[in-house]
């Protein structure tokens, strides 16, 4: 039971992770235009990965995608890139573990199977969640720089006043969206790697033992019995007893009363 619902809990939350992951990477506000210097405009821009919008004062929204490839930064299309992985790896893995929860059957497959199952799935989610936060991050990363390099060029020498000459931007709900998602990805995959424990078969600590039954030409005799193995001399000798039939050391240690026939 703990087995199940830890791996039901880590399915879950890597699932609600994936899909923050693709939410993130379609949304329009990773970054966004900074109002401090300049709370009332008639225009309000914010960027995404995929395309730039403009909206109005009036409520109205125009967006243009962008249209070109390599005139791109070149972190734009690493943070493009790293997102895509992110969720190809973790939508690859949310297959897997489907078929690796241990409430659903699947024909004759063992525990071992739907153990080691359940660790790819869980390494498969970790990288997973690991590239959605590098890629949210080189994105903040690259917003801070441009932050202040606008802010730098703003200043003058009349007085030290700040005078607005570009627009600055600055994070987007979507880069929380990611980093929220990645962690949970990222949490989900250790919960699953945490369950695989659970599904390995133990091993057993007692040795085996070989236990040969007796042959088939054992001749009997009334009175006793001879036991002939038939491998030659490295077996013992029998010698037939009243009662039974015991080796010579035995006869030895253990003196019979009965004579030998």
């Amino acid at each position: 039971m703990a087995v199940t619902a830890c791996q039901g809990l880590g399915f879950v939350v890597s699932l609600i992770g994936t899909a923050g992951a693709i939410a993130a990477t379609c949304m329009d506000q990773w970054s966004t235009q900074d109002l401090y210097n300049n709370p009332v405009t008639a225009v309000f821009n914010y960027q995404g990965l995929w395309r730039s919008c403009v909206r109005e004062s009036s409520g109205f929204t125009e967006c243009r995608g962008y249209f070109t490839l390599l005139g791109l930064p070149a972190m734009l299309q690493a943070v493009r890139a790293l997102m895509i992985v992110g969720i190809i790896l973790g939508a690859i893995s949310l297959l897997i573990s489907i078929f690796a929860l241990k409430c659903i059957r699947i024909g004759s497959m063992e525990d071992s199977a739907k153990a080691k199952m359940t660790l790819t799935s869980g390494i498969m989610f970790i990288i997973s969640g690991l590239c959605v936060i590098a890629g949210v991050s080189v994105f903040a990363n690259m917003l801070v720089t441009n932050f202040w390099m606008s802010t730098a060029n703003s200043y003058t020498g009349l007085g030290g006043m700040v005078q607005t000459v570009q627009t600055r931007y600055t994070f987007g709900s979507a880069l929380f969206v990611g980093w929220v998602a990645g962690g949970l990805t990222l949490i989900g995959g250790v919960v699953m790697c945490i369950a695989c424990r659970g599904l390995v078969p133990e091993e057993s600590n007692y040795k085996a033992v070989s236990y040969h039954a007796s042959g088939h030409n054992v001749a009997y005799r009334t009175g006793g019995f001879k036991a002939s193995t038939g491998f030659g001399s490295n077996t013992k000798n029998k010698k037939i007893y009243d009662g039974g039939a015991h080796t010579e050391d035995e006869g030895q240690s253990h003196p019979s009363k009965y004579d030998y026939v």
